[in-house]
């Protein structure tokens, strides 16, 4: 006989049991994303510990007309990882499958953290090559969406995956490699969640490193007359442009056998005026625009225009504060045509900062390189390329105004074929997407094969990722699939 959960659906007494030994969280739990820009609030809210857990899940979820979502650290800055029917807390899911020291590969379950990962391979005299800003995502979430470091030899996260399992919307468990399964593989590396839930992922790593960093201040102009010299000038180059001036900050990295030499970070300086004092500033500004530039050239003088350099482990000098909540754009175009793009973003800023009440922009833009890649949907796919983001931050999760701003940043964008990053909000769309991408129509083949119920589509796949025939759905059956925040401003 079936059993009623609360939920008021008729789940059987096995399936009941099931989803209660499962459940995680408070009652009535919503999902924030970090940015606190986009929540949602599941019918349920799951732990699985086991592979086999997520297979009886998926087998729920398609015999009642539900839909399934993983999550990490919820650290996108768009709705991918929002649902309100099924979230995965993948947490439990961290274990040591396998180590190889001949191959420096380890196998981990997709639930690890970053941070714990780095303390893992730390332990196996391994590290990986490259890295992003921040350590908080889980790997799984890391290569869901091409996360990436910088450096012109070194390929986003997804690029070093060497193989995978991923369970389908059919319950099915697929082993994937370069060898086994392999349009699955390199669709897989960057599934925006779309194909199946990853369980485990083997990860090319490199004998463990220290890195030599230094930080200088630039002027814009030199760098971008010369930037095939600076983008060359490190193993991994980065600069951060401060608008509404001509100051940059470049960042060079190199591995190095210098003894350590912590980063020179001040309390004073970098916590309580560069986060806590600046996070007041801005949210004064939300009230006298005008200041904005002025704020942008005190702290660069302030803070970033003299010379530093740091030596640690590898991990510790790729990661940067991220201050506080933040609006947060970027997109990647071939390497060659970034030069052109920012001197079109300077123009239009320095246009803007000339009216009255013309757009104030926050600094930095941040630009890095990352090199190309055999992996479908990485932005990066069969090219190496310059990602440039743009931020707006939300002092104290208060609202500004970006809207204008991020619609001339994603024109001039287009302008030079570029490609968003998955984990931003965007608006790039099925058919916008299919000329951006030479084997977007294959994964979107491959996505309803894998998926035929579509228990993985949510909105924002719906969205971006659904041909418009198979996107139809009433408004009303949307609004209650997906809750988010809409910023007023």
């Amino acid at each position: 006989m079936g059993s009623h959960s609360n939920s008021g659906i008729q789940f059987s007494e096995h399936e009941r049991r099931c989803i209660e030994g499962l459940r995680t969280g408070p009652s009535g739990f919503e999902f924030r994303n970090w940015a606190d820009t986009f929540h949602s609030r599941p019918q349920f809210y799951l732990a699985p510990e086991t592979e086999r857990d997520i297979i009886e899940i998926i087998h729920i979820a398609n015999r009642h007309s539900l839909t399934v979502k993983p999550i990490g650290s919820g650290h996108s800055p768009s709705d991918i990882a929002c649902t309100n029917s099924i979230m995965l807390n993948m947490d439990k899911m961290d274990r040591i499958l396998a180590h190889d020291p001949y191959a420096c590969t380890l196998t981990v379950e997709a639930g690890v953290r970053l941070h714990s990962l780095h303390q893992m391979l730390k332990q196996r005299n391994m590290a990986l090559s490259s890295l992003g800003s921040i350590s908080d995502q889980s790997i799984a979430g890391a290569i869901a969406t091409a996360t990436h470091g910088t450096g012109m030899e070194y390929g986003d996260l997804s690029s070093i995956i060497t193989s995978l399992v991923i369970v389908d919307g059919t319950g099915q468990r697929k082993e994937c490699s370069a060898q086994m399964n392999p349009d699955l593989f390199n669709a897989a590396r960057c599934s925006l969640g779309a194909l199946g839930i990853i369980t485990q992922l083997t990860i090319q790593c490199e004998p463990a490193f220290t890195l030599h960093a230094v930080q200088t201040p630039e002027n814009l102009d030199n760098i971008l007359n010369n930037l095939s010299q600076v983008v060359y000038s490190a193993e991994h180059v980065r600069f951060w442009w401060f608008p509404h001036t001509d100051d940059a900050v470049v960042w060079r990295a190199n591995r190095t056998n210098m003894p350590h030499q912590p980063s020179p970070e001040s309390f004073l300086r970098d916590r309580l005026y560069g986060f806590h004092y600046y996070q007041l500033q801005l949210y004064k500004a939300r009230f006298t625009p005008n200041d904005i530039p002025k704020l942008a050239e005190e702290h660069f003088r302030n803070r970033f225009s003299r010379r530093i350099e740091w030596v640690d482990d590898s991990f510790k000098v790729f990661n940067f504060d991220c201050l506080f909540p933040q609006y947060v754009n970027e997109w990647a175009v071939p390497w060659e045509n970034a030069a052109d793009v920012l001197r079109q973003l300077r123009i239009w800023v320095n246009t803007e900062a000339r009216k009255k009440d013309g757009v104030r922009v926050h600094f930095p833009v941040e630009v890095r390189f990352v090199k190309d890649s055999d992996v479908w949907l990485s932005p990066a796919y069969q090219r190496t390329v310059c990602y440039i983001g743009v931020i707006m931050y939300r002092p104290y999760h208060k609202a500004v105004p970006y809207k204008k701003y991020w619609r001339v940043y994603e024109d001039i964008m287009r302008t030079a074929d570029g490609r968003p990053h998955w984990a931003k909000a965007h608006k790039m769309y099925h058919y916008d997407l299919l000329k951006a991408y030479p084997k977007f129509a294959d994964f979107v083949k491959l996505r309803a094969a894998c998926d035929p119920n579509g228990i993985f589509v949510n909105d924002y796949i719906r969205r971006h990722i659904l041909p418009p025939s198979e996107a139809t759905v009433d408004a009303e059956a949307a609004d209650q699939q997906l809750t988010f925040e809409k910023p007023r401003l």
